[in-house]
């Protein structure tokens, strides 16, 4: 069991809170999702929980935590000091730099029946194939086993569908309903929230930044989702209907007081029964509206150039993986303003294929060709800040500003090194990078991987509308289905049509 109490945490920099007041049980059979928009706090709410030293070089953290004894704690993102270790050193070691344990060798039914379940061959164990060339969704997995060959009494999950394919997505979330092992996890998928959650934490940050409410709740995603839009609805239609009644009640009281004066002035009584009406009517507490995150507010302009009949890609090549394999005669033909949307198995190659695409793309000079890959820092200097980064695109600071403002940037995080943003924040920055560029043709690598729940439905309308051409990869089974014309399935035999 986890239990928290009267947990507050607080940024040193700005002293601005992200958690406050917070209290949590969570006992076995919980699947607790924390959602939020994108800052708010989710990782390291996570991370504090798990181990305060992690975030204490910019957090102050009072409250206290009680844990069980065993762990397992999947990282958003794998420990770059592991990538030219093998997977073999992986499994064998509990961090980079320890020894080698032989131990996990001691019971091979338990490390078979992980692995089954993950769909990894149990000879990965001995694999001396390097880290840094496993897939996103390949690291995932070796993460996800390892933990769960420590039989955690807690499993504390950051993102952990980032980049897996749709089969092992499939497979976590039955993992996540059948399990009793209690649950604290956060997911940008909102299927995977919908169909295993059972309880909420909702962090929000409210009065334009300045303080934060956190909000814990038994109930699903979908079902808190619904309500919390009713029960907004409703707030704001009474606050709307109560703040009409007051002013219709001043005027009448306004009216009468000026008939007073007017026709005798003498009639103190009757003044008084006036300004005491009015002075209670003063003391009443007016509702206000319900006091929410500011909705994203972003579009492509219908004024991008038009793609009609013109053929963005005609691909046709042998695809070199980087661990070596090659897929044979891979060909895809893309014309005017259609949405690809690129799928397959984790490994299979569709990080490769996509970066050949927009490196075949890039330099074109009849179309204008927008980027977000899955690793950001391939467009990012960590030591810039958003703004200088957009200053790239466009030479209007004012504009610049605006538009992050839409998409809920603080000024401390518009002025901030890059590399402070979370991931989600940096994607919203590319998302911005895409629209100033007036691309008309966007190759996207997990497009909605790092943004939260509450967001992707705006995003995903986004880029419905987009007037352009779209080349992406996604597992994301909403984005797939709201946003593509056409899926297709890379595998050995190449790119195939297919349906989700």
């Amino acid at each position: 069991m986890l239990e928290v109490k009267n947990l507050n945490i607080t940024k040193i920099i700005n002293n601005q809170p992200l958690i406050k007041d917070f209290n949590l049980i969570l006992n076995p059979g919980d699947k607790c999702a924390i959602i939020g928009e994108e800052g708010n706090g989710k990782t390291t709410l996570l991370k504090a929980i798990y181990n305060q030293n992690l975030i204490s070089n910019f957090c102050e953290i009072k409250g206290e935590i009680k844990l069980p004894n065993r762990l397992g704690y999947l990282e958003q993102m794998l420990n770059e000091n592991w990538n030219n270790l093998t997977v073999r050193d992986f499994f064998l070691r509990s961090n980079f730099d320890e020894e080698i344990d032989y131990s996990i060798y001691n019971d091979y039914n338990k490390l078979y029946d992980v692995f089954k379940n993950l769909n990894l061959d149990t000879d990965i164990i001995e694999s001396t194939q390097k880290i840094k060339t496993l897939s996103g969704g390949e690291k995932v997995k070796i993460q996800l086993a390892k933990i769960l060959l420590n039989i955690p009494d807690l499993l504390l999950l950051d993102e952990p569908t980032n980049d897996l394919d749709i089969d092992t997505l499939k497979w976590l979330e039955n993992f996540i309903i059948n399990t009793n092992i209690p649950i604290l996890y956060v997911s940008h998928d909102e299927l995977l929230l919908e169909n295993t959650s059972n309880m909420i934490i909702h962090l929000e940050q409210i009065n334009k930044k300045t303080d934060v409410r956190n909000i814990v709740i038994k109930e699903n995603y979908k079902t808190y989702v619904s309500k919390r839009e009713q029960f907004i609805k409703k707030h704001n239609q009474m606050a709307v209907s109560q703040q009409k009644e007051f002013k219709q009640k001043k005027e009448v009281l306004k009216t009468i007081k000026q008939e007073v004066e007017k026709q005798n002035p003498e009639r103190q009584n009757r003044m008084r029964h006036v300004l005491a009406q009015e002075k209670k009517l003063d003391e009443i507490e007016l509702k206000e509206n319900y006091d929410v995150e500011e909705s994203i507010n972003l579009f492509f302009s219908d004024n991008i150039k038009n793609l009609y009949n013109k053929i963005i890609i005609d691909y046709q090549k042998n695809l070199d993986l980087l661990n070596g394999k090659i897929i044979n005669n891979v060909k895809l033909k893309l014309i005017g303003s259609t949405h690809i949307t690129i799928i397959g198995k984790n490994g299979i190659g569709k990080t490769t294929l996509i970066e050949d695409i927009y490196n075949e793309l890039k330099n074109r000079q009849d179309i204008k060709v927008g980027y977000m890959p899955q690793n950001y820092n391939q467009l990012f200097d960590n030591y810039q800040t958003p703004i200088d980064f957009l200053s790239n695109k466009v030479d209007d600071k004012t504009k610049i500003m605006t538009m992050m403002g839409t998409l809920n940037f603080t000024y401390e995080e518009m002025i901030s090194d890059i590399k402070e943003l979370s991931g989600g924040t940096k994607a919203k920055l590319l998302l911005i990078g895409l629209v100033l560029d007036q691309s008309n043709v966007l190759i996207l690598d997990e497009p909605t991987r790092n943004l939260s729940p509450l967001s992707n439905p705006v995003i995903r309308n986004i880029l419905v509308n987009f007037k352009g051409a779209i080349i992406a990869v996604s597992h994301d089974r909403k984005y797939i289905t709201e946003v593509s014309d056409k899926v297709l399935e890379l595998s050995e035999k190449g790119l195939i049509e297919t349906v989700i």
